[in-house]
């Protein structure tokens, strides 16, 4: 009996792409500036921008401290959705331009939207859901990560060279993103690869440091392999363990060469 092929994948979002939309969260959601409390909110809400894959929150007018804010002095516009109401964030005096936005239209009337991940360093740089702080971004609802431990056979090439084997990977189930293989340490030719000074993050794995190939004729990209020293504990299973992108490399998996899939992360690090 002939095994069809499998469907292609596709990889959708239930929140649509194009399309400014919102829900309401019941966490209660803190931003700090150092130690001053900028907002704090007990009905925050969700909020996915077209053309972002990753929701922030906005917040009733009443929960924020407006006392901090004053209207900006060169609003941005358009950076956000058809906003036009821009406010610059002031604290122990030092301001921050386009901090803080409103929406436009009826729907979200009443609140304010903060900068998170859009340029370091501007809003809040402290932010909980409850009391754990969260990091980049607030995390997506109708996103998952599972980290599974596997006895699969899992290899990496890298210009036909072998750089990892290993038969007991953990693998990391991401939506919406290909399968991430985690091979422990001593399974991984380090010698061949050089510390890189990269650091990213990631709200549902942690921080994650990266190495780079040390040939210098070698075609693959910088930053190609990484691992999380301290991983949030919903991901731990996958911590010291490192993994390579299957965008740039060559995975087998018992014996099967994967397909390198075409993902957002093809260019650039931070998966």
């Amino acid at each position: 009996m002939t095994t069809p092929p499998a469907p292609a994948v596709e990889r959708r979002h239930p929140v649509p792409d194009a399309a400014l939309t919102w829900e309401p969260s019941e966490r209660r959601v803190r931003g700090k500036k150092g130690t001053t409390v900028v907002v704090d909110s007990r009905r925050p809400v969700l909020v996915w921008e077209p053309g972002h894959a990753v929701p922030l929150y906005a917040f009733p007018r009443g929960d924020v401290r407006t006392d901090l804010l004053r209207p900006a002095a060169d609003p941005d516009v358009g950076a956000h959705s058809g906003s036009t109401v821009f406010y610059d964030l002031v604290v122990d005096g030092v301001a921050e331009a386009n901090a803080a936005w409103t929406f436009p239209g009826a729907e979200l009337a009443g609140h304010i939207a903060f900068e998170w991940f859009g340029r370091v360093g501007v809003g809040p740089d402290h932010w909980y859901e409850e009391d754990e702080e969260i990091f980049v971004h607030p995390r997506d609802p109708y996103s998952r990560v599972d980290a599974l431990r596997s006895s699969r056979h899992v290899q990496v090439e890298i210009d036909g060279t072998l750089v990892a084997d290993t038969r007991s990977p953990v693998l990391l189930f991401e939506t919406r993103l290909p399968v991430r293989y985690y091979i422990p340490r001593e399974d991984v030719r380090l010698d061949l690869f050089t510390p890189t000074d990269l650091r990213t993050g990631c709200p549902y794995k942690g921080t994650a440091e990266y190495w780079s190939l040390t040939d210098p004729d070698s075609d693959a990209p910088a930053d190609v392999a990484w691992s999380y020293p301290d991983p949030v504990p919903a991901a731990g299973a996958v911590k010291d363990l490192i993994a390579f992108y299957n965008e740039a490399v060559d995975i087998i998996v018992d014996g099967e060469r994967l397909e390198r899939p075409a993902t957002g992360f093809t260019r650039r690090p931070g998966a």
